[in-house]
């Protein structure tokens, strides 16, 4: 029996190029992916403080005296706890003690398996804890609408008050009620990855500009705004737990929002006029649920308040009584 083995026929070895081809782009695709994300955090690096909370590193922003009031403000869905920079400093100036995170899997916070608002909510709450921050005002941006919640639903005798800015509150009206095209591809399970690591730097931007622009319609976009986000967002661990949390979102919704009549914190609830999204509905049936709750609505205000109107931001806190 000969031992020479056959050389590939003419479609055996176009398989074999085309898979040679394929598997060298998705290399230099990654590479280029890897690039990318490395220039964006040399670009924004960390400029917070990292504390370890049941093994998870949070990062964190802060700001007044050790012994002040605190107030701990949550981002919403693209970008990080320096959203509230501006708002931070009012904060100290007025003798406040402030607090922002980078929520769980964005910024340079770690994200656990588990990353539910329940969940999110318990690593700030023991965050604060180990920092000395007793009984903080919770305020809440868009998606974090929701975890502000939980955090009042989950520790109602640990906190001074809650402030709802545009929030996301409610399983109905929510746009992505059944996961959408993208966040059921970044998390798809093997695919997911490949995808990130590899297209997110190629189509990411052109998204990022149509998200962004929605986002702040009809207000419009700060440059430095779409700049830190097309670098930062667009991090694959960034991206992914940002898909998860709108994937988390609806389920989440449905178990609290029929507890939403028991928070007995104080509650300001407020919201821009011409916010585009379903946050001025779930913040009209959240203030007719809780009666104590005060509801402030903004004329000529959109949906991203604590980049566009720091001041109004500051006002609603002042109100926690």
């Amino acid at each position: 029996m000969s031992n020479v083995k056959s050389k590939p026929n003419g479609k055996g070895r176009k398989r074999m190029y085309w898979i040679a081809a394929g598997g060298t782009l998705i290399l230099l695709l990654a590479a280029y992916n890897y690039f990318v994300v490395k220039q964006a955090e040399r670009r924004y690096p960390p400029g917070g403080t990292f504390i370890t909370v049941d093994g998870v590193r949070l990062h964190y922003y802060s700001a007044g005296e050790d012994d002040a009031q605190p107030v701990v403000f949550l981002h919403g869905g693209v970008l990080t706890g320096n959203d509230f920079r501006q708002v931070m400093e009012m904060a100290s100036e007025k003798g406040y003690r402030a607090f922002a995170f980078d929520r769980p899997g964005y910024g340079y916070s770690e994200r656990p398996r588990a990353a539910t608002p329940e969940e999110q909510a318990r690593l700030i709450r023991n965050a604060l804890e180990k920092l000395g921050a007793k009984r903080p005002i919770v305020v809440g941006h868009s998606m974090s609408g929701l975890l502000a919640l939980a955090y009042a639903l989950q520790y109602p005798d640990e906190i001074a008050g809650v402030v709802t800015l545009g929030g996301a509150m409610y399983a109905e009206g929510y746009p992505a009620g059944k996961g959408d095209a993208i966040s059921i591809a970044a998390t798809a399970p093997m695919v997911g990855p490949v995808l990130l690591h590899t297209m997110l730097a190629v189509i990411g931007p052109a998204l990022s500009d149509l998200m962004i622009k929605a986002s702040f319609a009809p207000e419009a976009v700060p440059p430095q705004y779409r700049s830190e986000a097309k670098a930062l967002w667009l991090r694959p661990r960034h991206f992914r737990a940002n898909r998860e949390d709108v994937m988390n979102f609806v389920p989440a919704a449905m178990r609290l929002s029929g507890q939403y009549k028991g928070i007995s914190a104080p509650l300001i609830i407020a919201v821009g006029e011409d916010d585009p999204f379903e946050t001025r509905e779930h913040s009209y049936r959240l203030h007719q649920e809780v009666g104590h709750s005060q509801l402030l609505v903004w004329q000529g205000v959109a949906h991203m308040i604590p980049q566009l109107h720091p001041g109004l931001v500051w006002e609603a806190v002042q109100k926690v009584q």
